[in-house]
């Protein structure tokens, strides 16, 4: 503990010595839906957390929905006297902002590696995954791909509005694929990967996407799967705050139009053993059948993870590249699953369901034990897209049915914890029947 606290003060000194104009430093953790909750310290106060003084925050944080509102779930929130939970700083995330008006830094915190974790705390779910695969002998390899939508700044009473091209000051409202909108947007996009490299995210391709004014970015393959989702998480924020810094606004909304593609968040998986080997290309691949039977097994049932609200839904079945049911396929982006062409060595799966702005450790805990149950069970999957084109299972596409399927089913309990199921499950539910709670204009057209 004395050596991990020496580490991190020396991170602190190091961070002040480069940049003294800081003064605040953000300390930041991801909620269930998949937003930034924390505390803005001096960074004097900051080094004394570092070397070992207390960081408290209301446990009841990782429960806020998805407007930051708190939902009675169990005896949280209302009967539980809001109680402090510890947390503590996520070494070499300590990182400058460069987004905002003022110098600031931003550190990752967690309750995971404390005295008490938060049993629902999303990255604390994906630590206890991580763990007991390696206590397996099974070593995960990870890459996210995140697809997202730039708009005009303003919004046209509430609607998202195209992004204006920096060149010609027209609408980007062509959906096209062609490399020239990343020279159109290059400005914002240099920055976006900029930014996101000095926060310590390997960015590595960057794509120009069938959807006006959508763009691909992709990250570069970790041993670490927290660190991933780590990238993921603080990617999205980063890429926000540049965007509207040069104009844009940045979202990772799943179904921003209906007649346009969704936004995904690709997830690349590979398992290793302690000695560098493939695990899934094994005895003739055999493995990998297993893991993608998992996969496929479980996914039904982890719907609220993937598609974490109501616009993800929409997402579902759409015009490019979004499935309709369990699938998977070789080098098919039909697929839910899909095996990219690879040599042994880098066989995985991309499981390519997830909308973007889901949850990241949320969905790569799910991935996870998907492949852990598929090793397990050693049964066969169904046909491949390659085979069969009508091949696949059912899965929820609306969210009350999610949870429901969710709830209950018994690894999902077993692997990602009784507790945490439970708590995101209401919370879901509470969400989606608070977004209800509004008529619209085009319920008063259709029944007034």
């Amino acid at each position: 503990m004395k050596s991990h606290s020496s580490t991190l003060l020396a991170e602190v000194r190091t961070f002040r010595q480069n940049h003294p104009d800081v003064r605040y430093v953000d300390l930041i953790a991801l909620d269930i839906p998949g937003h930034f909750y924390g505390k803005r310290y001096p960074v004097e106060m900051l080094e004394k957390v570092a070397a070992g003084s207390p960081l408290k925050l209301p446990q009841n944080a990782v429960l806020l929905g998805a407007q930051g509102g708190l939902f009675k779930i169990g005896d949280y929130c209302f009967n539980d006297g809001d109680p402090d939970a510890n947390r503590r700083l996520v070494p070499g995330t300590l990182k400058p902002v460069s987004w905002e008006n003022q110098p600031l830094g931003q550190m990752l915190i967690t309750s995971d590696g404390t005295e008490a974790p938060i049993e629902f705390e999303p990255r604390e779910v994906l630590a206890k995954v991580l763990e007991r695969l390696q206590h397996k002998g099974i070593h995960p390899v990870v890459a996210f791909e995140l697809e997202f939508y730039l708009f005009d700044k303003k919004l046209d009473n509430g609607l998202p509005q195209f992004a204006r091209d920096p060149l010609s000051d027209d609408a980007d409202d062509q959906p096209n694929l062609h490399i020239e909108r990343l020279s159109r947007f290059s400005e914002v996009l240099d920055d976006i990967a900029q930014t996101a490299n000095d926060q310590g995210i390997d960015i590595t391709v960057i794509t120009a996407e069938l959807g006006p004014g959508q763009f691909e970015i992709n990250f570069g393959h970790l041993d670490d799967g927290l660190r991933a989702a780590d990238w993921a998480a603080l990617f999205c924020r980063s890429t926000r705050g540049v965007a509207l810094k040069h104009g844009f606004r940045a979202s990772f909304m799943a179904k921003p139009y209906l007649q346009f593609p969704g936004s995904g968040m690709h997830v690349h998986v590979s398992l290793y053993d302690g000695a560098g080997n493939n695990l899934l290309a094994a005895h003739q691949q055999q493995p990998l059948r297993h893991a993608v039977a998992g996969c496929l097994e479980l996914l039904p049932h982890c719907m609220p993870i993937f598609s974490p609200n109501h616009n993800a839904f929409r997402r579902l079945g759409g015009t490019v590249n979004a499935a309709t049911r369990a699938s998977w396929g070789f080098e098919d982006r039909d697929a839910c699953v899909r095996i990219p062409e690879s040599d042994p060595h880098n066989l995985r799966i991309e499981h390519r369901l997830a909308s973007a702005d889901a949850n990241p450790y949320l969905v790569l805990a799910a991935i996870l034990v998907g492949l852990e149950h598929g090793l397990d069970a050693k049964r066969e999957p169904i046909a491949p897209l390659n085979d069969d084109r009508s091949s696949g299972t059912d899965f929820p596409v609306e969210m009350l049915d999610a949870v429901r399927a969710m709830q209950h089913q018994p690894v999902l309990r077993d692997k990602l914890g009784a507790e945490f199921v439970d708590v995101y499950c209401e919370n879901k539910r509470q969400d989606h029947l608070a977004f209800q709670q509004e008529i619209n204009a085009r319920e008063y057209r259709w029944f007034l």
